[in-house]
């Protein structure tokens, strides 16, 4: 995998960030359609077991080796648990007993702890321009946040369980800085999402995948949705943005995926529209002008 350290999102990437963007973003929505007839280890084995075999599917039909060198197995193993396990557990869960719209804004708060982690870890530079980005980026967050403030009140478990998948993903997308494996991101999304999904999928077996109820075909197509689009790819993508560009470059590209998830909640789930979610909106937008267009190089004197 690429460890390089872009101070803002190369123009090869913008097309990367944007189907990312519509692929989580919407699948919020999924996600909430899918867990109210799936239970959580059921749905996420299903989506990890599908994503990942349609990804060797790929990989195997394009010619690509598949193997990963022995001295890779201890840093894939550890990513895979901070990565994969423990996000898709605590998400399912946690988006099970709040609104899909408002899980989003608050995994999303991820940058809070990445971006002080990579200066600490990976001793990335703080400039005014990246402070300029984090602080309306979170803004941004923190008006959408501001008048569900009693909503969380009456769910608190639901936002901790999804508070603990944001730093789980901090945690992550820095040791994948930190760690980085010899193979490419294709071959590495394949892995991280079997390796992660180990666990779930023996907890779904072992409880109740025997005794599932008959699931519909609105359902279905959440999971669908869930397992083409949202993991196969969109894993892959996530994946390729954040081993090309700083974890901070990273954290603020993700932050408009919020927005789509409020959006889709607006017109899938019947949520309405306040100038609230509007004025995070341009926040949000703003954060992620300051790191998808390049500084300006000086003139010459």
């Amino acid at each position: 995998m690429s460890g390089g350290e872009q101070e803002h999102l190369p123009r090869r990437l913008w097309w990367v960030l944007a189907g990312l963007t519509l692929a989580w973003g919407f699948n919020w929505t999924a996600m909430k359609v899918a867990l109210a007839e799936v239970s959580p280890w059921a749905f996420r084995s299903l989506c990890l077991g599908g994503g990942a075999a349609a990804l060797f599917l790929v990989l195997r039909a394009g010619g690509l080796r598949l193997a990963v060198p022995r001295a890779d197995w201890p840093r894939l193993a550890l990513l895979s648990l901070v990565n994969i396990t423990s996000w898709n557990i605590l998400v399912a869960y946690g988006v099970a007993m709040i609104p899909s719209g408002r899980a989003a804004i608050i995994a999303y708060t991820m940058p809070v702890l990445a971006v002080p982690l990579s200066v600490w870890l990976l001793g990335e530079r703080m400039t005014a321009r990246k402070l300029f980005g984090l602080a309306l980026g979170m803004g941004g967050l923190a008006l959408l946040l501001f008048e569900e403030m009693a909503n969380l009140k009456s769910a608190p478990v639901g936002a901790l369980l999804v508070l603990g998948a944001a730093g789980s993903w901090a945690v992550g997308t820095v040791l994948q800085k930190r760690f980085p494996l010899s193979v490419p991101a294709s071959v590495y999304t394949a892995w991280i999402m079997l390796v992660g999904g180990l666990p779930i999928f023996a907890v779904t077996l072992a409880t109740d995948l025997a005794s599932h109820p008959p699931i519909s075909a609105k359902a279905w197509l959440g999971i669908a949705f869930s397992v083409l689009v949202a993991f196969a790819w969109a894993h892959w993508a996530w994946i390729k943005i954040a081993t090309s560009v700083s974890v901070t470059v990273f954290s603020l590209s993700m932050l408009v995926i919020p927005v789509v998830g409020v959006v889709s909640g607006m017109l899938f789930l019947g949520e309405r529209p306040s100038w609230y979610e509007y004025g995070a909106m341009l926040l949000i937008l703003g954060a992620l002008g300051t790191v998808v267009i390049p500084r300006r190089a000086p003139r010459p004197g």
